[in-house]
């Protein structure tokens, strides 16, 4: 096989810039020396806890999401919106912000790439065990006043999501690779 062909971004127009999310246009020098749009769509990433107490159940939390225009079935879960910040300490925040419980320990996932084709999204997955209920939970705001919370067996959990009851990408990935590592 030969060497790879280098996709060369020959210019760049920015289409739109939003609260989260930035569109733009990139023109790339394709095989063979010819030339290709591609839209892409820019964010800045995210991360999601499978939390699991003692008991083997994981937290899931159901929360409004505009797009679809419903409430789905998540684990808890934020965009990494504060400079700097580890993606770790991300989802430490995360699952004390929108649930009010914190964990004693942590361990990477998985990292996932949910729309390559279009999108630089990423986000990561964290396990968390050791669950306690905090008093020190921040004030909640938003979307996070209508959460609804619920501990279900993580068995149960995978089979929701191999239902399609489950349906959130994060959620998907992160049960089923938890059940995994857990040998569930």
């Amino acid at each position: 096989m030969g060497e790879r062909h280098e996709y060369e971004v020959v210019s760049s127009t920015h289409r739109f810039r939003g609260r989260v999310i930035d569109v733009r246009t990139d023109i790339v020098r394709m095989p063979g020396g010819g030339t290709g749009e591609r839209d892409v769509v820019t964010h800045p990433g995210a991360v999601g806890v499978v939390a699991i107490d003692a008991e083997g159940r994981v937290l899931l939390i159901k929360q409004y999401r505009h797009a679809l225009r419903e409430a789905i079935w998540e684990v808890p879960a934020g965009i990494r919106d504060v400079g700097g910040e580890p993606r770790e300490e991300t989802a430490r925040r995360e699952l004390l912000e929108e649930t009010g419980w914190t964990a004693r320990t942590w361990r990477h996932l998985v990292t996932v790439h949910p729309t390559p084709g279009y999108a630089d999204e990423r986000f990561d997955v964290y396990l968390a065990t050791g669950v306690a209920e905090s008093h020190d939970r921040p004030e909640v705001v938003d979307e996070e006043l209508d959460l609804e919370l619920r501990w279900i067996p993580l068995a149960d959990a995978c089979a929701e999501v191999l239902a399609g009851t489950i349906t959130n990408a994060m959620c998907v990935s992160g049960v089923l690779a938890a059940a995994r590592l857990l040998g569930v």
